[in-house]
C-alpha cells in the first residue's frame, strides 16, 4: 500500500483556511458576549442617556475649532414589560457642562405595557453640545422588566446622511 503525501496548499487556500479558523475562533469567543444576561426586574431607576446635539468633525479652522454638524435626537423610552405599566417621572436634559436645560416630562406619564414615550430634541437646538445627556427617572408599583431607553440621532439631507443610536444605562435604583 502506497501512502501519498498531501500536495502543498496554494497560498490562496492556505489564507482561506487561516481566515476560517480565525473567524471560527472569534465566533466562539463572541458567543458569551452575544447572549446578554436578562436584567433583574426593578420597581424604578434613574437612567443615563448620552445625547449629541452636534458632532465635531472635519479639520480645525484658523481659530483651532473643528466644524460642527447639528443633529436632531429622538428619545425613545420603551416599556418592555408585557403585563404592567410604568411611570416616567422625569426626563431632564443637560448640556455638556452638566447644566439643566429643560425638563421634558413636567408631570409623570404612564406607559402602558409595551408602550413607548417619544421625546424630540430639534436639530436647531445647539445648547446641549456634544456631551449633552438625559437623566430619565421611571417607577412602577411592582417589579417589572427594565425599559429600553435610546436616542436616535440624525442629520438627513441629499448630500450626506448621518444617523446613529445611543443607549441608556441605569445609574441608580429608585
Amino acid at each position: 500500500m502506497k501512502i501519498s503525501r498531501p500536495k502543498a496548499l496554494t497560498p490562496y487556500l492556505r489564507l482561506a483556511i487561516q481566515c476560517a479558523a480565525i473567524a471560527s475562533a472569534g465566533l466562539f469567543l463572541a458567543l458569551p458576549a452575544a447572549a446578554e444576561e436578562i436584567a433583574q426586574p426593578s420597581s424604578g431607576q434613574s437612567v443615563y442617556l448620552p445625547v449629541y446635539s452636534h458632532l465635531w468633525h472635519g479639520n480645525l479652522n484658523a481659530k483651532g475649532h473643528p466644524e460642527a454638524l447639528q443633529l436632531s435626537a429622538l428619545i425613545s423610552i420603551r416599556n418592555t414589560d408585557p403585563a404592567s405599566p410604568i411611570r416616567v417621572i422625569s426626563a431632564r436634559y443637560y448640556d455638556t457642562g452638566g447644566k439643566l436645560l429643560r425638563e421634558f416630562v413636567p408631570s409623570p406619564k404612564t406607559l402602558a405595557p409595551l408602550g413607548t414615550l417619544e421625546l424630540f430634541v430639534e436639530r436647531r437646538e445647539a445648547e446641549g453640545g456634544s456631551g449633552a445627556n438625559f437623566l430619565i427617572r421611571w417607577q412602577s408599583d411592582t417589579p417589572v422588566s427594565q425599559p429600553v431607553t435610546e436616542a436616535i440621532h440624525a442629520d438627513l439631507n441629499s448630500l450626506r446622511t448621518v444617523s446613529f443610536v445611543t443607549v441608556g444605562r441605569p445609574v441608580r435604583n429608585e
